[in-house]
């Protein structure tokens, strides 16, 4: 994990210096720094990064109209930084494509926490990709191949950012069984002092996107009123 590439993202050199040190002092070593969006999207078109810490608020573009443009160049974790505290402005850098929203004023321990939270699932997801075969959760309608990493709907392979694939897995894994949000954040994001309700209802809608005929009136992923979510198996499928 220490040997990943991190680009800071910020247009306050203070807070670069700040992330920039305390990552040094936990034995990272390839750290890019950029102060605005623009930056940002220059040094990912130079070399690949491993994951993003990029702030909400920059000159000229912010880190949220960014982040589409960043999507189109790498599929590293990108962890927002942003003053606005709202739920809405929380959803919004989620929907954009991002994986993870501290807001200012925030603790560097918790930010260098959150970042080797994200450095862990994406490994794990890498290393599930790089093997071509193995257990197929079939649900019918879908079908998540495990060791390939692969989301297939109605006979088509469909593209899954890293965590969105991880939850699904994992609901996969126990289908027809009830889990909180708080369980869910704690068993797929691997930190339940750090666990957020928004980030869970984030990642079941884009699952909902992707494996259900109409995402509005969910036949699989479900949420069972006051209790929680699960997946459920709608028709007579078996595991390869």
């Amino acid at each position: 994990m220490k040997d990943a590439a991190i680009l800071l993202v910020d247009d306050e050199p203070a807070i670069l210096h700040m992330i920039d040190t305390i990552l040094r002092k936990e034995g990272f070593s390839a750290i890019g720094r950029a102060l605005s969006a623009e930056e940002a999207l220059a040094a990912c078109e130079r070399q690949p990064y491993d994951l993003i810490v990029l702030d909400v608020t920059l000159p000229n573009m912010s880190g949220v109209e960014a982040c589409p443009f960043l999507r189109r160049l790498t599929d590293a974790p990108i962890l927002f930084l942003s003053a606005r505290a709202s739920d809405f402005d929380k959803l919004t850098g989620f929907a954009v494509g991002g994986d993870d929203y501290v807001t200012k004023p925030f603790n560097p321990l918790e930010v260098v926490a959150r970042i080797k939270a994200l450095l862990r699932r994406s490994r794990r997801t890498a290393a599930v990709e790089a093997v071509p075969a193995g257990t197929v959760h079939d649900f019918g309608r879908f079908q998540v191949h495990e060791e390939a990493g692969e989301l297939w709907v109605e006979g088509k392979l469909l593209a899954c950012p890293s965590l969105v694939f991880q939850l699904l897995l994992f609901l996969c894994k126990h289908p027809n069984r009830i889990f909180t949000k708080s369980e869910l954040y704690e068993r797929v994001w691997g930190d339940s002092s750090f666990g957020d309700d928004n980030t869970v209802m984030v990642h079941i809608h884009r699952i909902r996107e992707r494996i259900e005929a109409d995402p509005g009136r969910p036949e699989y992923l479900v949420n069972v009123r006051g209790l929680g979510y699960k997946l459920v198996r709608r028709e007579s499928p078996h595991e390869y």
